[in-house]
């Protein structure tokens, strides 16, 4: 597995251009948020997600599909909602929490047929600027752990997932706390999980 090593969650020009580079080309990451790390890909590559959904023993057809966008104009982009989900997305962002939106049309080919999709714009310097670069969304899901050091220090991750992702970047401790759910569906929002993001009353 090849390793890069990102300091403060902020990667240089050079560091960017090959991680993009390595994602174009199908390969698959563990990357640090700003929760759990994750297990992420170019969230327009079909074989990279196909690889992730591999590893996870994710079914797509019956899984909700998390992206992270960059910023709210690209979440716009690949999901629907209304005036409120918006102040909702403009009040929690960016932040450690996953809003479930009705999907559009133009989402990746790996989402066709799929009613909703969760939208993540991380409070991770990192993970941004490798979406800013792409253009597009990163497909991401959490990392499998079994104990919580397994979760924290990025070479035990690296150890854990050797032979079964393409390349790691290595970054500061994780955490533990996944993040919160909010399901935007329906005609309020709802929590279907409290994670670490906390709403505002």
């Amino acid at each position: 597995m090849k390793t890069i090593k990102i300091w403060n969650d902020d990667a240089s020009e050079r560091q960017l251009d090959q991680i993009c580079n390595w994602l174009e080309d199908g390969e698959i990451m563990i990357t640090p948020t700003d929760t759990l790390y994750g297990i992420a890909c170019d969230a327009l590559n079909p074989k990279a997600i196909d690889k992730i959904c591999r590893l996870k023993g994710i079914n797509p057809d019956k899984t909700n599909l998390s992206i992270i966008c960059s910023n709210i104009s690209m979440a716009a982009e690949y999901a629907r909602f209304n005036n409120q989900a918006f102040q909702l997305l403009r009040d929690n962002t960016p932040g450690p929490v996953t809003f479930l939106f009705k999907s559009a049309p133009t989402l990746p080919k790996a989402f066709k047929g799929r009613k909703t999709v969760g939208v993540r714009i991380p409070d991770n310097k990192l993970c941004v600027d490798i979406v800013e670069r792409l253009g597009h969304p990163l497909l991401t899901t959490s990392i499998e752990y079994a104990d919580e050091d397994y979760a924290r220090n990025p070479e035990l991750i690296a150890e854990a997932y050797e032979g079964k992702v393409d390349f790691i970047l290595s970054g500061d401790d994780g955490d533990t706390e996944p993040s919160t759910i909010v399901d935007c569906t329906g005609n309020e929002p709802e929590i279907v999980r409290q994670g670490k993001g906390i709403l505002p009353e």
